[in-house]
Formats: structure tokens, C-alpha cells, sequence
């Protein structure tokens, strides 16, 4: 079996882990499994950079005493400080701090060079996974991401994959040597130039996702510091309990919706070559994790329960365009233009609802011709008064700050089922729902509430769904 593994910053954070992680992949390897690395920056490395390059920027000092710290006390716990691989390391950090005094002695830290200076935590993290594996007797060699031919376009700090890689990388990682473990340095590809670019969030798993796709692995494996995908946040609800199965699309609106499991973006290459994806846990090897494939089909009501915190509602009323063509489409292009990206949709000829993921917490409604001054500066967000002064003519505005998204990803062919319970859950804990809508891809059923309600809303639903606790009749889940 043929696989990529892809462990994270904590899985990887120190020397303890860094070790564990080396004992990990010799097991697998004794299991008959084959498989490729792809690992994040160690623990706060990425922040540590930056933190670093805003400096020099902005008080023109070089530190990178917390990155070295780490790097040599990792080295020296594991005994491999006088390897040729952190050898590399030593060189990389030089390096670094060259760019950094270039950032000091001209003012400026451009996105190209931000990028570059980011990149540096992948390729020393790389490397001290390399050492430690030789260390151990598992045949290992750090592999830059350009070097199995990882293209992107030149957008800086969210650089896109170019399609025409996928055969160089497919054709590259077929070609290392097969009793040798390849650990690839994730998040990070370059452009036509040369130039070193990060592709922005969930990168690391993008790495992995694409690579496995590319060169048609068994499956990705994703290993994290929790048994795979959880019914809820643990933090929420202790009793959360690891999803075993779950689709492509119910995983991405798992993550659009809040839950911290895999990016949808990272996803994508593994939904195009159709290859597996495992969230596994490095802490506790032996769970079995949670398997995410393109054919499966909930059997359950609800999958899992996740929330995004500090919404903003906004209700949209025409006033002078009732019935007429055209209203949904001047809402829309407003937002567009205004740069604000919509979570959620509820619509009539005549209204809209939608969410915004704004922290905003006023609650002002601003008739059609009435916006004033007071109005305007309690909208702090430039974007949403822009709209406010687009639709000021033609449409009431209510906006409210303080909003909660909760989102059940549900079997929807019983959506009815579902909702009842909902339903009947939010009547008994006196909570007014204040939208609710049914996601396109059909596997998921939000829902806006109150803020402050929102960790009891979701508890009070996992124990109905998960934990057989309901506080309504419970006839509605057979």
C-alpha cells in the first residue's frame, strides 16, 4: 500500500514528537506500507518567522533566536546535530537572516519576500524529520516540493497549483528509490521565475493531497492530534465521538462551517484523482481515524455538528422594487463589488437574508432613504456601509452583530426528521431561530441563533443525536 503521510506542526513540535513520529513511520513500514512524508513547520515555527520579519521591518532588528533555540535543541535531544542534514539546517537559518537584514536595510517586506522568509519553517522541519529517520535505521532523503516539480502561479501568500505539474510530479515521485522514505517539504512550491511562493491556508495538506493524487497513491493519510473527525468540537461537547466515514462534501462543509478538519481547498486533488483521504491521530496511533471518500452515503441522521461564532445577519427588504426583475441581482453585485463574501443565503423575490463572517457587534436598521450620519458610524465595516449606501434607495437594512451559524451535517433525504427534532429542541430551550437554509450539496441544514446561545444550542443537539440524552421526545430519531 502506497501512501503519503502528512503530520502538522504539533505532531512535529519538539523532539519528543519528532521521534514518535519516526517510530510511527518505521511501524508502518513494518506493515508492509510505503509511504512518502509531507511535514508542516515545527510547533510556532511559521509564527516565530514571522514575528521575525515584522521586526526587521519594523525596528530593523535580525532575531531568530526562538527558530535556532528550537532547531538545536531538537537536534542535540535527538542526536543528530552533527549530521549532514542539519548541516542544511545551520545553512538555512543563515540564509534566513540574510533575507531578514535585506528587509531591515531597505524598509520594506514585499509579498515575494515574506513568502520566502515563511517557507524557510517546511524546509528545516524537512530535514530534522530526515535526520531522525536515518538515525533510526529508516532510509530517508529530504525532497524540496520544486524539485518533484510543484508549480504555482506567482500570488504570493496564496499561490495556486498549476495543472500542468501533475505528470513531473507523478513521474518524479515514482522515480525515489522505493526502500527510501521521501519527506517533502509542504506548503510551499515556486512560481515561473524561480521564485519560492506559500499556498496559503490548509497548504501543508494541499502538498500531501496533491501528490497522492498526482502519483496515484493508495491514499493520504493527514495525521493530526485527534481521532480523526469529530461529531463536535471536544472543547463543546466532551462526549464527541470520531466520525468513521464521511464524503468529500461533507468534510468541506465541515470545514467552511467552522470545524478545524481539513481545508476544502486541500481536498480538491484528491476529489479530482478520486483517492482516499484518512484523518489519522499521531498521539494515538492505533484509532482507526476517519476515512473520507467521493462515494459514500450518510447512513445516519447527522454526521457531525459544527458552528461559526461572531456572525453578522443582515435582512434585506425591497421597498421599491416589489415584484420587479432584477433586485436579487443588485444585492449581489453590491456585496461583489464591496469585497464581502456571503456565508449563508435565504431568499424571496423581495428579500434577502444573509450572513457575514464580520465580528460586528451593532444591531441598526437603516430604512430605504433614511441612512444618516449616526447610522454610517455605527457600521464600522467600510464594506457593509458601502452597501448600505448602494441600497439605500430601493431597500430596508436590518443588520445584528452577535450572530451564530450552526450547521448540521445531516442525512438530507430526512431532512424532515431532522428539522423536527431541531425544531422541537429549540422551542424547549427557548431559542429563536433566526434563518435557517438547506446547503446546495445537500448534505448539510444551517442554521442562525443567538451568540450567546450557541454552545448550549450545540450541546443540546449532540445529546439528542450522539448521546441518546434528548431533552424532547426522542421518536423523531428512530
Amino acid at each position: 500500500m502506497r501512501v503519503i503521510m502528512k503530520f502538522g506542526g504539533s505532531s512535529v513540535r519538539d523532539a519528543e514528537r519528532v521521534l514518535e513520529v519516526c517510530k510511527l513511520v518505521r511501524e508502518q513500514i513494518a506493515q508492509g506500507i510505503k509511504p512518502h512524508l509531507v511535514c508542516s513547520a515545527m510547533g510556532k515555527t511559521t509564527n516565530n518567522l514571522l514575528a521575525a520579519a515584522d521586526r526587521a521591518l519594523a525596528v530593523g532588528e535580525v532575531d531568530l533566536r526562538a527558530v535556532r533555540t528550537l532547531h538545536a535543541e531538537t537536534a542535540a535531544t535527538l542526536g543528530v546535530d552533527s549530521t549532514a542534514e542539519y548541516a542544511d539546517v545551520c545553512t538555512l537559518m543563515d540564509e534566513c537572516e540574510r533575507t531578514l537584514a535585506g528587509v531591515s536595510m531597505l524598509g520594506e517586506l514585499s509579498p515575494r519576500t515574506r513568502d520566502r522568509v515563511v517557507a524557510f519553517g517546511e524546509r528545516l522541519s524537512g530535514r530534522m524529520v530526515t535526520a531522525c529517520l536515518n538515525s533510526i535505521g529508516v532510509s530517508a532523503v529530504q525532497i524540496e516540493s520544486w524539485d518533484l516539480g510543484v508549480q504555482t502561479d506567482s500570488g504570493f501568500g496564496d499561490a495556486q497549483i498549476l495543472d500542468e505539474c501533475w505528470p513531473t510530479i507523478r513521474d518524479k515521485v515514482h522515480a525515489i528509490d522505493a526502500d527510501t522514505v521521501g519527506v517533502i517539504t509542504g506548503f510551499i512550491g515556486k512560481d515561473a521565475d524561480g521564485a519560492i511562493t506559500t499556498l496559503g491556508r490548509g497548504g501543508s495538506d494541499l502538498t500531501a493531497s496533491l501528490i497522492g493524487a498526482a502519483a496515484g497513491y493508495d491514499e493520504v493519510q493527514v495525521w493530526k492530534d485527534v481521532d480523526g473527525i469529530l461529531s463536535a468540537d471536544p472543547r463543546v461537547c466532551p462526549a464527541a465521538i470520531p466520525v468513521p466515514r464521511i464524503s468529500f462534501n461533507e468534510a468541506a462543509e465541515l470545514a467552511y462551517f467552522g470545524a478545524k478538519v481539513l481545508h476544502p481547498v486541500a481536498m480538491q486533488p484528491a476529489v479530482r484523482a478520486n483517492v482516499p483521504v484518512r484523518v489519522k491521530n499521531s498521539y494515538n496511533p492505533a484509532a482507526p481515524g476517519t476515512l473520507i471518500t467521493s462515494d459514500w452515503t450518510a447512513k445516519g441522521l447527522v454526521s457531525a455538528i459544527t458552528s461559526k461564532s461572531h456572525i453578522c445577519l443582515v435582512d434585506i427588504t425591497s421597498t421599491r422594487m416589489l415584484g420587479a426583475y432584477g433586485f436579487l441581482a443588485m444585492v449581489f453585485d453590491s456585496f461583489k463589488r464591496h469585497k464581502l463574501s456571503v456565508d449563508v443565503v435565504a431568499t424571496s423575490e423581495v428579500s434577502v437574508s444573509l450572513t457575514l463572517n464580520r465580528p460586528l457587534e451593532v444591531l441598526s436598521k437603516v430604512e430605504a432613504g433614511t441612512l444618516n450620519k449616526l447610522a454610517a458610524r455605527a457600521i464600522e465595516d467600510d464594506g457593509l456601509r458601502g452597501v448600505l449606501d448602494d441600497l439605500n434607495d430601493v431597500a430596508e437594512v436590518s443588520v445584528k452583530g452577535g450572530r451564530s451559524i450552526v450547521t448540521l451535517i445531516a442525512n438530507v433525504p430526512e431532512s424532515s426528521s431532522v428539522m423536527a427534532v431541531v425544531f422541537q429542541v429549540m422551542a424547549a430551550l427557548e431559542v429563536q431561530v433566526e434563518m435557517i437554509s438547506q446547503g446546495a450539496s445537500k448534505v448539510n441544514i444551517s442554521f442562525v441563533v443567538p451568540g450567546e446561545r450557541e454552545t448550549e444550542v450545540i450541546q443540546a443537539l449532540h445529546a439528542c443525536f450522539f448521546e441518546d440524552q434528548c431533552i424532547v421526545p426522542t421518536g423523531q430519531l428512530k
